[in-house]
C-alpha cells in the first residue's frame, strides 16, 4: 500500500514537472526577455534557474562537426535511457531499468558512445562530470538490482537523481558549438 502511494507521488510530481516545464517554456516564448535580468541576479550563475534567464555564461565546447553530432545523439540516447529507465520502475522491473542503466549510461557504455576520443576535446571539469554520471548510473543499477528483492522504489529514485544532477550540471555548465 505504502509503495502504491510512493509511486502514485511519483508520477504526479512527474506530471506537474512536465506541465510546469510546459507552461514556462510557453511564458518564455510569449514574454521573451523582459524577466530574465533580475532572475539570474536572484538565483546566480550555476543554478538550477540561471540558464533561463539573463546571459547564457555557459563555457562554449567546439567540437569537430562530426564529433558534435555524434555526441549530441549520445545525449538523445542519454535522455531516451532515463526515461525507459522511468517506464520500468513504474511498472516495478528493478532488474530492467538496471540493464538499460548499466548499458547505455554507466561505465559499460562508455566504449559504446565513444567516451575516449570525445574526452579528448571537453575541458577538464567537463570530462569529469560526465564520468561522474557514467558513474552514478552504475551506483544505481547496483541499487536497481537491489530493489528487485527489497521493492525499495524510493532509493532507487534516489540514485536516479544524483545520475540526472550530473546532467544538470553539465548542461548548466557548459554548451557545444
Amino acid at each position: 500500500m505504502a509503495l502504491n502511494r510512493l509511486k502514485q507521488g511519483f508520477w504526479v510530481a512527474c506530471g506537474v514537472t512536465l506541465v510546469a516545464g510546459i507552461a514556462w517554456a510557453q511564458h518564455d516564448m510569449k514574454h521573451g526577455d523582459e524577466h530574465k535580468g533580475h532572475h539570474a541576479e536572484a538565483h546566480g550563475k550555476g543554478s538550477a534557474h540561471a540558464h533561463d534567464f539573463g546571459p547564457d555564461t555557459r563555457e562554449l565546447v567546439k567540437y569537430p562537426a562530426k564529433m558534435r553530432e555524434h555526441t549530441l545523439a549520445g545525449m538523445r540516447d542519454h535522455l531516451k535511457a532515463i526515461q525507459e529507465i522511468q517506464a520500468a520502475l513504474s511498472r516495478d522491473q528493478f532488474d530492467a531499468a538496471a540493464e538499460v542503466a548499466e548499458q547505455r549510461l554507466g561505465m559499460s557504455s562508455l566504449g559504446r558512445h565513444g567516451a575516449a576520443e570525445s574526452s579528448k576535446v571537453m575541458p577538464a571539469g567537463m570530462a569529469a562530470i560526465g564520468t561522474q554520471m557514467h558513474r552514478a548510473a552504475s551506483q544505481f543499477a547496483v541499487v536497481a538490482r537491489d530493489a528487485s528483492a527489497t521493492g525499495d522504489l524510493k532509493a532507487t529514485l534516489k540514485a536516479l537523481s544524483h545520475v540526472t544532477a550530473q546532467c544538470v550540471a553539465c548542461h548548466a555548465a557548459y554548451k557545444l558549438q
